[in-house]
């Protein structure tokens, strides 16, 4: 059998990735096609605990009062979890033929991580080659796309959604990372990524992101 087509979604946060995942899986779907939906952190043991890190419910305890986790120390537990992800749902889906959609994987790792390095850190160089090295071993996307969006259009959609604030929700982080999104693919040469504006119409959006899974899947357009 001829594995599936390993397609991810990324974005800063508000950029839509959540529900352009669940758009597309229900697009494939709807052609008969066999899909599984996904996300990181994962819905293992390790991405349940960095759920809870993200808003605020696990914190570390320090001289100075307590603290979320370093940015080592998440770099590491999202490689932990990816690992674990990796070998219990997506190739295991992969193998049987289904087309697994993810919305973030280790890009988010790279952009995320990198960005709040502490300052005077060569983020874009060492930090970025450092977290891409603990990753090295999670299979490659046949498919990334990245959607764009302004890092006020995101943090309008952040403030509407029902959900509590995380603790990469800051402005001006989500503007650093939106300039790191611009041109990611600069830390993942050999792979294929693709950017789709996202500031458009839910429907404009989830065509345009249809069109280039289809030509990954080798259809006629």
């Amino acid at each position: 059998m001829i594995d599936g087509l390993f397609i991810v979604l990324e974005g800063v946060d508000g950029a839509g990735t959540t529900t352009h995942t669940k758009q597309l899986k229900d697009s494939l779907a709807s052609r008969g096609l066999p899909v599984h939906q996904t996300r990181e952190p994962s819905d293992g043991p390790i991405g349940v605990m960095i759920r809870q890190i993200l808003t605020g419910r696990i914190v570390v305890p320090g001289l100075h009062g307590s603290r979320p986790p370093t940015w080592k120390t998440m770099a590491l537990l999202f490689a932990a979890d990816r690992a674990d992800h990796v070998e219990s749902e997506i190739e295991p889906n992969l193998r049987d033929g289904v087309t697994v959609i993810s919305d973030r994987y280790y890009h988010s790792s790279v952009a995320y991580q990198s960005a709040t390095a502490p300052e005077g850190a060569d983020r874009a160089g060492e930090v970025a080659r450092w977290v891409r090295e603990i990753n090295r071993y999670a299979r490659k996307p046949d498919l990334t796309i990245v959607l764009d969006v302004s890092p006020e259009v995101a943090a309008k959609r952040r403030a509407e959604r029902s959900k509590g604030s995380e603790i990469y929700d800051d402005l001006e982080l989500q503007r650093e990372l939106t300039r790191f999104y611009s041109n990611i693919e600069r830390h993942f040469p050999d792979e294929r990524i693709v950017h789709v504006d996202s500031s458009g119409s839910r429907e404009d959006v989830a065509a345009r992101i249809l069109h280039h899974v289809r030509e990954a899947r080798g259809e006629k357009i």
